[in-house]
């Protein structure tokens, strides 16, 4: 199994789900209750380093992704309690 979404798939159909697109190593989870799948915000700002910094990987993610609804099944994106880390 190569990643969380192949995982994901093992247990929930694919027409039961929305991904976004190339972000499937940000995968951390999945809410069973209304079937959504969980990203991790630092690691879709992560995947996206290779081609920008930091500060646009930010707002890229922001405008185009984080605050896009798509219906019910829009994916959840939040911060892993460790990025608040000293």
């Amino acid at each position: 199994m190569n990643n969380n979404r192949e995982k994901l798939l093992l247990f929930v159909p694919d027409e039961d789900l929305l991904f976004a697109d190339g972000f499937d190593d940000a995968i951390i989870g999945l809410d069973t209750q209304n079937l959504r799948v969980v990203y991790s915000k630092q690691k879709m700002i992560e995947t996206l380093l290779t081609d920008m910094d930091v500060d646009d990987a930010i707002e890229y993610l922001e405008f185009n992704t984080w605050q896009t609804y798509v219906g019910e099944k829009t994916p959840i994106y939040m911060d892993e309690l460790d990025c608040f880390e000293e």
